[in-house]
């Protein structure tokens, strides 16, 4: 593995818990196939994060961190109401003590298909750029790098879960004044569809056994 690079990784995550994570794939899933599928998504998520190199790797986790791996995993608790706020205090929360300083990285727990060249093509973003950005094919955004975690104080102001939130979120960048490189779009797990579009994009995942053993389930 490469030199570590001078930068951080946080993953937003959810415990696993039937009935609070991917709700959005019941049906065809039962609330436990859907907590099944999140948990699959999140180890995928962090074997990537594990294997980019980086100084420092941080969960941001609502619930309970004895349903999660977090190996190798600095753990802080997400604050705040909305997700804005939530993201918004986990950059500044990350960069306190050995964060301190660090050019931070904030991805999902919902795109399995995550590689540690792609994390890694968001540091390099940094090199000319103050953030970088990773939109989705909703609407929203999947990744957020900044060379300096302040920057992501006026997330707290951006509506999040709407078509448009990812452009919202670009001009709440910009009107600061910050310099935007820009991410391959990902599709994010949201919906049963994009469940299947992202396990056929990542066929040797945890995430595509475990929905294949749910369509087959479904099926028998």
């Amino acid at each position: 593995m490469p030199p570590p690079a001078a930068g951080q990784i946080i993953v937003i995550a959810k415990a696993p818990v039937p009935g609070r994570v991917k709700t959005r794939l019941c049906p065809p899933c039962t609330p436990e196939q859907a907590a099944l599928l999140a948990a699959a998504a999140l180890a995928d998520t962090l074997v990537a994060v594990r294997a980019t190199p980086v100084a420092r790797r941080v969960v941001a986790l609502d619930g309970d961190p004895r349903l999660v791996d977090l190996r190798g995993m600095d753990v802080i608790r997400q604050r705040g109401d909305s997700l804005g706020e939530r993201l918004a205090r986990a950059f500044a929360d990350a960069a306190r003590g050995s964060g301190a300083g660090l050019p931070t990285l904030l991805v999902g727990m919902d795109t399995p298909q995550l590689t540690p060249e792609l994390l890694s093509q968001a540091f390099d973003l940094l090199s000319g750029a103050d953030g970088a950005l990773g939109f989705a094919p909703d609407g929203g955004w999947w990744a957020l790098a900044l060379t300096d975690p302040e920057y992501a104080a006026v997330l707290a102001d951006v509506p999040m879960s709407l078509a448009d939130t990812g452009a919202r979120t670009e001009r709440a960048l910009t009107g600061q004044g910050i310099r935007l490189g820009l991410l391959p779009e990902l599709t994010d797990v949201d919906t049963f569809d994009n469940a299947v579009q992202v396990a056929a994009q990542a066929p040797d995942s945890l995430f595509a056994r475990e929905l294949a053993a749910v369509m087959s389930a479904e099926s028998s």
